[in-house]
């Protein structure tokens, strides 16, 4: 590891004190804390030189350890620095996530096009179902969207899906590309809300250990001026943006239990991963049953027309 350390020690340590992230990178800073001195490697070097121990006959790594051991809670700060170097890529990544989120929620509910379509599936329902308890139906169930695709006729080859799609393209066209009204909804599966919730937690406890350390460095005197400075610069940042993005997470929350009661599910039966991976795979059979159609509807037009010349 300490090859690969191009600077000096000496430098090195300035630059983990400036949290100078031109001089050393995240990777740099992982390998630094990786080969931190334990307490038991510590405390065999302070033996050494409370006995009087000559700092020239130790070898390149325990004068590294010495050197690291120079700076009071040096642990703590290279966690504090790689945070820092961390945090603006981390918090991107989450916001994004969020943005995402909240995007496929509003675009669900907002498409007048899915409205219509999941009222053209319980009127087929309700007239399949005629002369039955279940042929006055006022809803139904999310994941009864892709029984559609497994239910056919004993005789025939073409599923339920298939025939809603021959309905829609003859009765209502424009219903065709709902699918356009759910840009978001395909980036939003990949979501998982228990990732989300740790990821927030990390930013939130992250921070709280920077400030923990930006009080106690104010106690160590001139050796942690620049750090205690920087880290001063970068609380007065990362603690509006998180507060904000806190606020963030929580709304997107509410909006992704929403989603499960727009539907009239229960959050706990349909959360929100369920639902919108529901929601994703019925959009792909719905276009594959109508691409299926066109190229059916083609091949008996074809036939139609090589029997008209046989003839």
């Amino acid at each position: 590891m300490l090859t690969k350390i191009k600077i000096p020690l000496p430098d090195n340590t300035d630059a983990v004190l400036a949290m100078d992230d031109k001089l050393l990178d995240i990777d740099q800073v992982k390998n630094i804390l990786k080969f931190c001195p334990t307490k038991e490697e510590m405390e065999q070097l302070k033996t050494f030189q409370n006995f009087g121990g000559d700092i020239e006959t130790l070898d390149k790594c325990e004068q590294y350890f010495l050197e690291l051991m120079k700076i009071p809670r040096m642990e703590t700060k290279l966690n504090c620095f790689l945070f820092k170097i961390q945090f603006n890529t981390q918090l991107a990544e989450f916001k994004r996530s969020l943005n995402i989120v909240n995007s496929a929620c509003d675009e669900v509910r907002k498409s007048t096009k899915l409205k219509e379509l999941m009222k053209k599936i319980l009127h087929l329902g309700n007239i399949l179902n005629r002369g039955t308890a279940r042929g006055a139906a006022v809803g139904f169930k999310l994941d009864s969207l892709l029984k559609l695709n497994d239910m056919r006729p004993s005789t025939g080859k073409i599923t339920l899906m298939h025939y809603l799609c021959k309905v829609i393209a003859r009765k209502t066209p424009d219903l065709l590309d709902v699918h356009e009204d759910l840009v978001s909804l395909e980036a939003a599966t990949k979501i998982q809300f228990n990732i989300l919730a740790e990821e927030m937690q990390a930013l939130i406890s992250g921070l709280k250990k920077v400030k923990q350390e930006f009080d106690a460095c104010a106690n160590d005197g001139p050796i942690s001026e620049g750090f205690h400075q920087a880290l001063r610069e970068f609380i007065g940042h990362a603690d509006a943006e998180v507060t904000s993005v806190t606020n963030f997470y929580i709304v997107v929350g509410r909006n992704a239990d929403a989603l499960a009661l727009y539907f009239g599910e229960d959050t706990a039966r349909c959360p929100f991963e369920q639902a919108t991976l529901t929601l994703l795979n019925f959009m792909r059979f719905f276009r594959k049953s109508h691409e299926e159609n066109i190229k059916m509807a083609e091949a008996e037009k074809k036939k139609v027309e090589k029997e008209e010349q046989r003839v």
